[in-house]
């Protein structure tokens, strides 16, 4: 396992037995979260100008501990994002958004997830682990708090995708080749 994806299990598990809260900041986005986790893959993500701290999303019925990523310049290549929610007197149904199948890939910039399950191949260059959340710098506006746990790298590569989150935030998000489908069952990404 990459020592990074190591350690953020090992901060959520501790956030929460209710061990770290106090070095937990709020996460970056200005949004209430619904609470819904939703998934997202890609075969690719590649990116320049990588933040990671841990967060509390504050939800209506809820906080949640969260591992924020911040890239500054990201590219997904087959992009795939979905949510199953039960409706009554339907059952599941399944939001899905591809985009990046084909041709160049997805692309967003100032790209901020907060993840509670993240998986993949990852690589890593010019990393620092163990850096204080408030002085990151990779991506303008997104730091945590003062003497938080916090990382950061130049670049960043997973391969594999699959994260489950409740947010996620980007100055810009371009979608080639978007599809959008709403569908019976659960037709989930992963």
């Amino acid at each position: 396992m990459v020592p990074v994806l190591a350690v953020s299990a090992a901060l959520l598990a501790a956030t929460a037995e209710g061990a770290l809260a106090a070095s937990f900041g709020v996460s970056a986005n200005s949004f209430t979260v619904s609470g819904r986790s939703f998934q997202i893959s890609a075969d690719t993500l590649a990116g320049t100008d990588f933040v990671q701290y841990g967060v509390v999303d504050q939800g209506r019925s809820g906080s949640y501990p969260e591992a924020l990523s911040g890239i500054n310049s990201a590219d997904l290549y087959d992009l795939c994002q979905s949510v199953v929610q039960d409706l009554p007197f339907v059952g599941p149904v399944t939001l899905r958004l591809t985009s990046g199948t084909a041709g160049p890939p997805a692309h967003a910039d100032r790209l901020v997830v907060d993840a509670h399950d993240l998986r993949g191949d990852a690589v890593f260059h010019h990393i620092d682990i163990g850096q204080d959340a408030s002085t990151v710098s990779g991506v303008p506006g997104v730091q945590g708090s003062p003497g938080g746990f916090g990382e950061q790298a130049a670049t960043i590569r997973i391969d594999h995708l699959r994260q489950q989150t409740r947010s996620v935030s980007a100055a810009t998000f371009r979608l080639p080749g978007l599809h959008l489908s709403v569908t019976s069952g659960d037709r989930s990404c992963f």
